[in-house]
């Protein structure tokens, strides 16, 4: 990592990243600006500021200064859960996409983005490089042109999603970003196949797991230090035509907060794995050991636990699927209508597998009734659920959704509780008032 760092006097520059703290809810954008870090306010510029140091203390920049209540550039009904490192998700019934706009897609980072730290030379699309080594025959060094002309350029509809999401229902609660529904997205991706590149490569008969490294700092800035390095079994990622590393977004640049220049896309697995501003995938004969691959980080229990239990970490599993799960997108929750039918929508998705089914309730769970259910563009792609809701009388009202998979799995009510707060795939729900007057 030493070549993505700045000298030790740029690095005290940005020492300044350490007076951010992680903001309410309910601020406003002023204040919020008012408090912010250089961290910050370059992702909400989409560039440096070179002039920081002399900037007035609470000064909002001018380009910030408007009544937009958007909070970070080029993202719109998105919100921010913690600026240090900056993490947002986007509002249910602004998902409502088969395709999820880029100004939509949930952002999750663990350290400092290249492109507010590094010149913007070193992020060129043009000069950027990708190794990959490790067990393999022929150790690589590839360019984006490279990958281009080198390997079959593909487009794919994925879907990701944080291992987090869902994380603000827990009880008691979980550590973390308290994600509620929002940390997931299904954008289109433009790139090669992981497989093909590994594949030129040859990897040895000892590979066991991949291990991807990015061009992001940690947020101590500490010389060498990854703040994420996580990885993915070799028999997936030799095996999974849908896994790409990928240069475009949605027929444009990858938004540098979803991992320009260069990302990995990894259907059905926690959107952790799906490395951005990558550099380097390199082969091991172990299981990959790095920042976030060890301890509790983006494990779960072997076994069902009781709310609240302290696990072992011994006992702790790597995720390596994400749950079948649903997410009503239409209506927003809180509709009063004044007719007895409504029109719901939705998408569902179960990690690498397709949806059988979607159902939804009225009345709490005694009775159930199917909605009509797409296929999906391709595989790892989410589906596009619809259904018409006839309401018997006025008044208040849930609507409960739940997908059942191919392989017969099924959301269900209740939260399967885990230390860490992940894998909240329970029954989403919205509330109507119907009231006809």
């Amino acid at each position: 990592m030493s070549d993505i760092h700045k000298s030790d006097e740029n690095m005290k520059k940005f020492s300044s990243t350490k007076d951010c703290k992680n903001k309410p809810e309910t601020v406003s954008k002023r204040q919020f600006l008012k408090g912010a870090g250089l961290t910050t306010l370059t992702a909400l510029l989409g560039t440096q500021i070179p002039f920081y140091k002399n900037m007035p203390k609470g000064l909002v920049p001018v380009a910030l200064a408007s009544d937009d209540e958007d909070i970070l550039m080029g993202k719109k009904g998105v919100t921010l859960l913690n600026d240090r490192p900056i993490n947002a998700e986007t509002l249910v019934h602004m998902l409502d996409d088969e395709i999820t706009p880029t100004d939509r897609h949930f952002v999750r980072n663990n350290g400092i983005p290249p492109h507010e730290f590094l010149d913007s030379d070193e992020i060129d699309p043009n000069k950027w490089t990708l190794t990959i080594d490790g067990f393999v025959d022929t150790p690589l060094t590839l360019t984006i042109a490279d990958l281009k002309s080198r390997f079959e350029v593909i487009k794919r509809s994925i879907v990701l999603e944080c291992g987090g999401n869902g994380r603000s229902h827990f009880d008691p609660p979980a550590r973390g970003n308290q994600w509620t529904e929002g940390g997931i997205g299904c954008a289109e991706w433009t790139g090669v196949r992981l497989k093909d590149v590994l594949k030129a490569a040859g990897v040895k008969k000892q590979a066991v797991y991949t291990a991807h490294e990015g061009a992001d700092a940690h947020l101590s800035f500490t010389e060498g230090k990854l703040p994420i390095s996580r990885g993915m079994p070799i028999k997936k990622a030799l095996s999974d035509e849908n896994i790409l590393i990928a240069f475009e977004m949605n027929g444009a640049p990858i938004h540098p907060l979803n991992g320009a220049p260069l990302r990995l896309v990894v259907p059905g697995m926690p959107a952790s794995v799906s490395h951005k501003w990558l550099k380097r995938i390199w082969i091991r004969d172990q299981v990959h050991d790095g920042p976030k691959m060890t301890g509790s980080a983006y494990r779960v229990p072997a076994y069902n636990v009781e709310p609240g239990t302290k696990v072992p970490k011994k006992d702790m599993v790597i995720i390596e699927r994400m749950p079948v799960k649903s997410l009503i997108t239409s209506p927003e929750s809180g509709l009063t209508i004044q007719k007895n039918t409504l029109d719901i929508g939705g998408f569902a998705w179960s990690g690498e597998r397709k949806i059988k089914e979607v159902s939804y309730t009225i009345d709490f769970g005694a009775t159930w009734h199917k909605a009509t259910v797409k296929k999906p563009r391709n595989d790892g792609a989410w589906q596009r659920f619809s259904a018409t809701i006839t309401f018997p009388k006025d008044g208040y009202y849930e609507v409960w959704a739940k997908a059942t998979d191919t392989h017969n799995e099924s959301q269900p009510f209740a939260i399967n509780w885990n230390p860490k707060g992940y894998l909240n795939n329970s029954y989403h729900r919205i509330f109507i008032q119907v009231n006809q007057g």
